[in-house]
């Protein structure tokens, strides 16, 4: 059986010809709006600041965060005096975004809208940012496109991505191991792959990439499992749809995971680097 993990190569098209992708979409937006991704979105925050850090991104200059989730990518360019906008197609997130912004008195306009059909005209924006957000668009390409459409020419487009062999990507197969994602959907990880991001935007002046890691802090694996269980859209649905011997069993492929991607800590709880790609391009 082919892995996410054998990338490169992989076969093209990524998505099949043929699969409903509104249907897919409409599955996914139910997915990020259970649980509650705020409470997992916000020990993020580091990322959303040290992927604007990377963009360089000039005070006055107009910046969208696509699949913005609860703001930390938007709140990042709006620390930097940034004239920011923040879209993302479930509208609790955007909810616990304003509440943020509103509490930092950051000026940040939220909209509510979808990452594969933004609703601005060309070249509206001096750059496009995402942390871990339009990496989930089910139609790759398209979401690739519209990040180029927005953008002026001389702009950039920041990306955190999650790599296919990093701790999440690792995390989404073992997941995927019990409830399988939609079938002919390009998996979200491949973004966090150099070569993809390749295709995914030819023609561009420059391509910058880091490999990053962001540590995950719990008090133990099954403190991770725990609160991932019941925030984190994925296991959250993933979690639900299975019978208790089932749940006990992800439960406990999950702490080994932990347990396998773990590094000491002088307190014994739980730190696991997650490994993803911090990509700038220059439009």
């Amino acid at each position: 059986m082919t892995s996410i993990l054998d990338f490169p190569p992989a076969p093209r098209p990524l998505t099949q010809v043929g699969v409903d992708l509104a249907a897919v979409k409409a599955r996914q937006q139910t997915m990020w709006a259970s649980g509650d991704f705020s409470v997992i979105g916000t020990t993020l925050s580091l990322v959303g600041e040290t992927l604007c850090e990377a963009a360089e991104l000039d005070a006055g200059a107009k910046v969208l965060d696509v699949a913005c989730g609860n703001g930390n990518a938007a709140l990042a360019a709006a620390h930097r005096f940034c004239r920011v906008v923040g879209l993302d197609y479930v509208p609790a997130l955007l909810d616990r975004a304003r509440e943020r912004a509103a509490a930092e008195r950051l000026a940040i306009e939220f909209v509510t809208g979808d990452a594969e059909a933004l609703p601005f005209p060309g070249e509206s924006f001096d750059a496009a940012i995402s942390s871990f957000g339009v990496m989930f668009a089910p139609d790759q390409e398209r979401a690739a496109r519209e990040l180029m459409r927005v953008v002026r020419p001389g702009g950039k487009i920041a990306l955190a991505n999650w790599t296919p062999e990093g701790f999440v990507g690792r995390m989404l197969v073992t997941i995927g191991r019990h409830v399988p994602p939609p079938a002919g959907v390009a998996s979200p990880v491949y973004w966090g792959n150099e070569q993809r991001l390749r295709e995914l935007f030819p023609d561009v002046r420059a391509f910058h990439v880091r490999r990053r890691n962001f540590v995950f802090r719990y008090e133990s694996p099954a403190h991770f499992v725990q609160v991932f269980r019941d925030y984190y859209g994925p296991t959250f649905k993933a979690f639900a749809a299975l019978g208790q011997a089932q749940q006990a069993q992800l439960s406990h492929d999950l702490v080994e995971l932990c347990e396998q991607f773990r590094t000491p800590t002088t307190s014994n709880t739980l730190a696991v680097p997650g490994e993803y790609l911090e990509v700038v391009i220059d439009r």
